[in-house]
């Protein structure tokens, strides 16, 4: 019965060593290759750095810069209102879209510069009142 529990226990131990060395050697392959990819992705870097950003710059300094500097020297002048929303909103208030306050139809977008007050009613109604009135 000893030998049984003492092959056991060995077999076992043997097992812990085997798996951390199976652990140490992954650890050391890993930092291996981190080592490796790191190296190469310096060499990269610098690589870009010595010949392409040269070339950049060139290309900047001779076509970029020139069309830069004219744009500059340009006097633009823009109408302000071409920056403003295409689409607004308008709040139904007590002196224009009285009968819209309060109406789940109520739209109330401007789109360039035409107010759709509803489906039913495009323009709005006239009165104080709207017959298709309905509560939000």
């Amino acid at each position: 019965m000893e030998d049984w529990s003492k092959g056991f226990f060995e077999a076992v131990g043997l097992a812990v060593y085997e798996v951390e060395k199976l652990f140490t050697d992954l650890t050391r392959d890993w930092d291996q290759m981190v080592d490796e990819l790191t190296k190469f992705s310096e060499e990269i870097t610098e690589e870009v750095h010595n010949k392409i950003f040269p070339e950049l710059e060139e290309y900047f300094n001779e076509i970029v810069e020139p069309i830069l500097d004219i744009y500059l020297d340009l006097d633009l002048e823009f109408d302000e209102t071409e920056f403003e929303p295409f689409v607004t909103y308008v709040h139904p208030n007590s002196t224009q879209n009285v009968a819209c306050r309060g109406c789940q139809h109520y739209h109330g977008h401007v789109y360039g510069g035409n107010l759709l007050v509803c489906g039913m009613h495009p323009s709005g109604v006239e009165d104080e009142t709207c017959p298709d009135w309905e509560s939000q």
